[in-house]
């Protein structure tokens, strides 16, 4: 078998079934118990007339029969970004049914997926073939604060593993993949879910959660760690170094400090990771001094427009290009970044809408303005959130104290947004700061959290 292999050969019947899948302690899941467990979703989904399907997963096996089976018959899978059930009741209209590992209190159309018993390998099973148009819908925070869709061909997806398996693939060689990255974002989908399967290497269906959990890895093999620097700078250098060959690191910017500390441990540099859900992969480096600079993967380039920079890759649906909300600077052997336009921020590497919170904000009862900024405070980014009040909720607030009621905002707001999106820093003011265009001015916003 040639590796990468598209996803349409994924469950290719010339495979082996006793190929290994994905493991979980010490149960086991082969090629045979994936094509089996498939063929049962398949089955399920044939008989509804309903076309797009939403994936709620974190166990990544799970997460890989959902996909295969919505593929295989002739659906859409729609992946939210979330699991929570709240959130999916708003937003029902982006999808006609929901695929998830565990029951949810969801009153639509509701499949859940299991994980076959039978250690036996099952017999082979022949499957609809998948469309060579098929595609993915990823729903992630958009500026305007509503769910922004981006659309990935499957041919794309397959071709950004080519791209990885390009760059890397010697030195994939041989591992197992254990993440500590959901697949319900482009980076956990790639990175966790369609690199191991394209280059056939057996993933871990649980995300890890602590550094105890790599620690307690079998020597017997070679991990590729798939992480964030959110997770890097939660290391515990005391805990003994677990057997990782290699680290991939993307999400948002690892700082030097943390590099450093991450090779101290694991003995293996990172291999930092540069893109975003609308662009795929863009760039990579491996630093072994604070100096290195960004190299852009074969096929894809870089075009100036005035201040802005226009990305040109395979990767994207347009052949027109796609213009950068980075601000970039070139240098001789590559690129540095230099910051973020727009209203989409990144805490802890997941990406946040100020205006989703404004918006959230806005819909609470006495809450006339909101104003939502990020604030660095002794080394950790958050929310602050600059409020206006009516009479009677400014009344309420005074009376039933500040954070009586900060800790009531944030209790309404835990199951509508991601938990760092969620408002750490509050201030209630007469009016929000504006300057003669009656445009918001952000510094002095900031100033307010000083």
């Amino acid at each position: 078998m040639n590796y990468p292999l598209p996803l349409a050969q994924w469950l290719d019947p010339s495979r082996p079934d006793d190929t290994c899948i994905a493991w979980l302690g010490a149960r086991q899941w082969t090629l045979g118990c994936l094509r089996h467990d498939v063929t049962i979703v398949v089955n399920a989904l044939q008989a509804q007339p309903d076309k797009r399907w939403a994936l709620c997963f974190e166990d990544s096996y799970l997460f890989i029969v959902a996909l295969l089976a919505t593929l295989h018959a002739n659906k859409t899978p729609v992946i939210p970004g979330h699991c929570r059930a709240s959130l999916l009741r708003e937003q029902r209209s982006l999808f006609d049914g929901v695929l998830s590992e565990a029951s949810l209190k969801w009153e639509g159309k509701h499949i859940v997926v299991k994980a076959s018993e039978d250690k036996a390998s099952p017999n082979a099973v022949s499957l609809p073939p998948v469309a060579p148009d098929s595609q993915v819908e990823i729903f992630t925070s958009g500026s305007t604060g509503k769910p922004k869709q981006v659309i990935k061909p499957v041919s794309l997806l397959d071709e950004e593993a080519r791209m990885l398996h390009t760059r890397f693939g010697p030195r994939l060689e041989g591992c197992r993949v254990v993440a500590s990255v959901v697949p319900q974002h482009l980076y956990g989908l790639t990175f966790r879910i369609f690199l191991p399967m394209a280059c056939g290497l057996p993933l871990n269906a649980a995300m890890t959660c602590y550094a105890e959990q790599l620690t307690a890895l079998e020597n017997t093999h070679r991990y590729l760690f798939v992480s964030s620097p959110a997770f890097l700078k939660r290391l515990d250098p005391a805990l003994a170094p677990p057997p990782v060959s290699m680290l991939f690191s993307a999400g948002g910017m690892l700082s030097w400090k943390e590099a450093q500390q991450t090779q101290s441990w694991l003995n293996v540099w990172p291999d930092e990771i540069y893109g975003s859900t609308e662009t795929g992969v863009m760039a990579w480096r491996q630093r072994i001094d604070n100096s290195t600079s960004w190299q852009l993967f074969p096929e894809v380039t870089l075009r100036a427009e005035g201040e802005e920079w226009r990305l040109l890759s395979p990767l994207l649906n347009d052949a027109d290009g796609l213009l950068l909300d980075d601000r970039i600077e070139l240098v001789d052997d590559g690129f540095r970044l230099a910051g973020r336009r727009g209203r989409v921020v990144k805490i802890e590497e997941k990406r946040v809408s100020l205006s989703e919170i404004e918006h959230r904000l806005m819909a609470l009862e006495g809450i006339i303005d909101a104003a939502a900024v990020p604030v660095s405070r002794g080394g950790r980014q958050g929310i602050g959130v600059v409020l206006v009040l009516n009479k009677d909720a400014r009344q309420r607030w005074q009376e039933r104290g500040e954070k009586a009621q900060e800790q009531a905002w944030r209790q309404t707001l835990i199951p509508l947004l991601e938990s760092v999106a969620v408002p750490r820093y509050w201030r209630v003011v007469d009016e929000i700061p504006a300057n003669s265009l009656n445009k918001r001015v952000y510094a002095q916003l900031q100033e307010l959290f000083s």
